[in-house]
């Protein structure tokens, strides 16, 4: 009899935490899959609560709430600082996926880079540091560098670039002295990720890798197939599956990784348990996209195919982009005939809060950048041009 006999199959509940973007598209794919889905998030208007069967809006550790979730045929996560203890908790009484200890792992940076070495791979040389008296003169090997929170921090927050110790203790100070990790700066070729889609050692498998662009320490473009050597690209994916395996980790994962040097040297920066925004491109580019793979994996089911269908450039929306009055003007990126648009449907517009994302699709990745990079300046000076015309 095949293992795959026992999956779970529609319509069967699932169960998520988190109800963000991530959790929305997540339910999307389930219900498109034939699931229903149970969402834990305290947000009245969470995004994935439009799409889910049931909203439980409660707290991530309320127990009621936790032991409604654990009623569901399996759960998994739209986030790594969701309480790992409450997914350990949740594995006493039906299938977690990814596990809280892996989830526990990605929570912290000290952890991490411990579990990557452990996998017999390579970061960017860094040291922790606890107190104050941590600080000295042996850290000037390590400048410049960027003093980040071992925990609780991403899209750029809870870092801090530091090119002397005066700096570093200053930064220490400000990020009121919690536990750190200080990393040196390395000469960046390239920033790529790739995400890898696990059951088990037998069922493996990577979407294509992503060349990353940031803008203000948040991700603005993605670029696949990455504009790298094909000898960089499957190294890449060979790490990725090396960490999961190392991990035995069991789902959806993103392991963001730098390109160093002109010898274009392999270096893993983090892992996400999760999908990941730079991952996004495989709703509209993929023969599967990753949201559907974390269904088939939690559900027991072997990964689907990760084919690239077309080059593609994948841009973040901002709320940067929305003018104080009204919308963005979505007329350019709607008739672009190979410009696909996801909006989260999030009522609160910020500035630097991910509202949502197009992917153009084109017949290179150098066009593809251009194409969306075009696009998305249209956006943004629509939105000046909006506010100018308010004043």
């Amino acid at each position: 009899m095949s293992r795959f006999s026992s999956c779970i199959l529609p319509p069967a509940m699932l169960g998520i935490l988190g109800g963000g973007q991530l959790g929305a598209m997540f339910t999307v794919a389930a219900k498109t899959m034939g699931y229903q889905v149970t969402v834990l998030d305290p947000d009245p208007d969470a995004p994935a609560a439009q799409f889910a069967d049931v909203h439980l809006c409660s707290d991530f550790n309320n127990a009621e709430a936790l032991q409604n979730m654990a009623k569901c045929a399996a759960v998994t996560t739209e986030f790594e600082n969701v309480s790992a203890e409450s997914m350990r908790w949740l594995a006493q009484y039906t299938i977690v996926s990814p596990s809280g200890d892996c989830v526990a792992i990605a929570q912290d940076r000290q952890q991490e880079k411990e579990w990557i070495a452990r996998a017999g791979l390579t970061t960017v040389p860094y040291t922790v540091i606890s107190t104050e008296s941590d600080i000295n003169d042996s850290l000037n090997a390590l400048l410049p560098g960027i003093l980040k929170t071992a925990t609780l921090g991403y899209d750029g927050k809870g870092q801090i670039a530091v090119d002397s110790l005066a700096e570093l203790q200053a930064a220490f100070t400000r990020l009121r002295h919690v536990r750190c990790v200080l990393e040196k700066k390395v000469d960046l070729h390239a920033e790529i990720s790739v995400v890898v889609a696990r059951l088990d050692n037998q069922h493996t498998v990577c979407f294509p890798p992503a060349e990353n662009q940031h803008q203000n320490s948040i991700l603005a473009y993605s670029v696949v197939p990455a504009r790298l050597p094909q000898s960089v690209l499957k190294q890449a994916e060979k790490m990725a599956n090396q960490l999961a395996q190392a991990m035995d980790y069991q789902g959806v994962m993103a392991v963001e990784m730098f390109v160093a040097g002109n010898e274009m040297q392999l270096l893993v920066n983090e892992i996400a348990p999760r999908p990941h925004n730079s991952g996004h491109y495989t709703l509209d580019a993929c023969i599967s996209d990753q949201f559907q793979q974390q269904v088939r994996l939690m559900c027991g089911l072997p990964p689907a195919a990760t084919d690239l269908l077309m080059p593609c450039c994948m841009a973040n929306i901002l709320g940067d982009v929305w003018p104080e009055i009204g919308e963005p003007n979505w007329n350019a990126v709607l008739n672009h005939k190979t410009a696909c648009l996801h909006l989260y449907g999030k009522k609160q517009v910020r500035p630097g809060r991910k509202m949502g994302h197009f992917t153009v699709l084109a017949d290179n990745p150098d066009q593809a950048w251009q194409t969306a990079r075009n696009l998305h300046l249209h956006l943004q000076n629509s939105a000046q041009n909006s506010s100018t015309a308010s004043d």
